[in-house]
């Protein structure tokens, strides 16, 4: 048995894990592979994405415009990770048709289904930044009536791109700013979260795939790119004692174009120092980033 929920921490509403206030520090893992782009080469592999997060001291995983296979879902059971699943999107730059946006819920009906027997899925995440979003306030309503015992983050990126006004649904106000951490503020019953920041680049000759590469800031070397990162944590601890649930870091490993991995795209170079992130995600997570809570709105999840 696990519960997540929303609950009071210092007068401010919070996510809670099992009626704790765990702050959610993960990374936005789009799950690309240079060999079969959207699938994953091994189960090894699934798994070895996971175990590198875990052990950079992330507890947190969001799976970004994609549905996984089953496994890498086991995996993040098995290994104890809280992942905020999203839902593929439509595309951003024409209008859905009434066709498209009854084929869209009736797969994001079906993408709750299947999973709903993943302890490790917190939270569902409908739209992306806007990206052919309708009627929001209706489809967090939706998910919230398919599956109660999970959180709704109504739109990452509430604060950017196409996103419509804040209908003020689902459990969660999702901010996405970069590259420092941002913290929204939100007075509604909502918790808040930076479900997008950092974005840190580092080019490594014979691991990219096009071009120069793109991050929303460019480091020379590997200490230059970790002493960033330690930087971007410490601002994040002040978010924290604002009022701050999660976080979502730009990203664990590149993806074709993009270079703002912590890891390269074929997985081969590390491109931080393990143990100083690690420390720095590890230092966020401390007392009092966790504190014992008055739950309210409690959820049981059946497992």
């Amino acid at each position: 048995m696990r519960s997540v929920s929303i609950g009071d921490v210092n007068g401010q509403p919070h996510m809670l894990l099992n009626g704790s206030f765990v702050f959610n520090i993960g990374t936005l893992d789009q799950g690309f592979w240079p060999d079969g782009l959207y699938t994953a080469p091994t189960d090894n592999a699934l798994k070895f994405d996971l175990q590198v997060e875990k052990s950079l001291g992330f507890n947190t995983v969001r799976k970004h415009i994609k549905v996984e296979p089953d496994r890498w879902y086991y995996w993040a059971d098995k290994l104890g990770l809280i992942v905020w699943q999203d839902m593929p999107a439509m595309d951003p730059d024409r209008a859905a048709s009434d066709a498209d946006k009854t084929q869209f819920e009736s797969e994001l009906h079906t993408t709750i289904q299947q999973h709903l027997s993943h302890p490790s899925i917190t939270t569902w995440i409908p739209f992306n930044e806007g990206w052919a979003e309708y009627d929001p306030l209706r489809i967090a309503n939706e998910v919230k009536a398919w599956d109660p015992s999970r959180l709704v983050n109504e739109d990452s990126g509430q604060n950017c791109c196409n996103s419509l006004p804040d209908p003020h649904g689902g459990d969660i106000y999702d901010n996405h700013n970069y590259p420092e951490p941002g913290h929204p503020v939100v007075t509604d019953k909502r918790a808040i979260v930076d479900g997008e920041f950092g974005g840190l680049g580092m080019k490594v000759p014979g691991h990219m795939w096009f071009g120069s590469g793109f991050a929303y800031e460019m480091e020379t070397s590997s200490q230059q790119l970790t002493d960033r990162y330690v930087q971007l944590d410490t601002q994040l601890e002040s978010c924290i004692k604002c009022g701050l649930s999660g976080s979502i870091y730009t990203q664990p490993t590149d993806v074709e174009g993009e270079v703002n991995g912590l890891m390269t795209y074929d997985r081969r170079v590390l491109k931080v120092n393990a143990d100083r992130v690690r420390a720095a995600n590890v230092a966020v997570l401390a007392p009092p980033a966790m504190c014992r809570t008055r739950p309210h709105h409690h959820q049981a999840r059946r497992v």
